[in-house]
């Protein structure tokens, strides 16, 4: 079965567009994009890796856009109100009646998960190049449900000796894995980005 387009409500009246694979698993994953000031959205070549990664699984997935983005309505908020459009897809999968739902974040998409862990009871959480190099991180936050934390050993934007002391803070209990010779963008790459998910999923 393939994904279906499907519209959910965020808050102050937007409107967000997605698209929703319904699983057998039993476990819901919302699958954030990267920056939307740069070309970010639900399309993303690592966003569908993970998708696809996800499915593989027989997990439900929901892929959208943040607000401002493709047919999603509002303007980008930097990162705040891109808080409410991830526990808006959050609260659409448990309107599915999923009781058990992670979230997996690429990019600024894995930067926003950071920036709301404690208002969201997600099951596990997975961060795919967080930009730490980019953006601010808050590194004295622990983020208990932090399942796994991939990037490449070239990416500029989350470089590996960055994001590992950051790691260190958020879980060092979690799976850190280098992707050696992949940069922000895993061109070449996403076959390998796809068995690391998959052992972690």
């Amino acid at each position: 079965m393939a994904e279906q387009r499907v519209e959910f409500n965020s808050d102050n009246g937007i409107v967000l567009e997605g698209l929703l694979f319904e699983g057998s698993s039993g476990r819901g994953v919302v699958i954030t994009h990267p920056h939307p000031l740069y070309g970010g959205d639900m399309a993303n070549i690592v966003v569908e890796t993970i998708q696809k990664a996800c499915r593989k699984k027989g997990h439900t997935t929901l892929r959208f856009n943040f607000r401002g983005v493709g047919r999603s309505s509002g303007h980008y908020d930097d990162g705040n109100g891109e808080q409410a459009d991830v526990m808006a897809a959050f609260n659409f999968l448990r309107k599915k009646g999923l009781q058990v739902i992670d979230l997996a974040g690429y990019s600024f998409g894995s930067w926003v998960i950071a920036q709301m862990i404690d208002k969201t009871p997600a099951d596990s959480v997975i961060m795919v190049s967080p930009p730490a190099a980019m953006m601010q991180f808050e590194s004295t936050t622990p983020i208990p449900n932090l399942k796994l934390v991939v990037t490449g050993s070239h990416d500029e934007f989350a470089p590996p000796d960055v994001v590992e002391q950051l790691f260190h803070t958020w879980n060092p209990d979690a799976a850190f894995t280098v992707i050696n010779g992949a940069d922000h963008f895993f061109f070449g790459y996403t076959d390998q980005l796809t068995s690391i998910l998959l052992k972690y999923l």
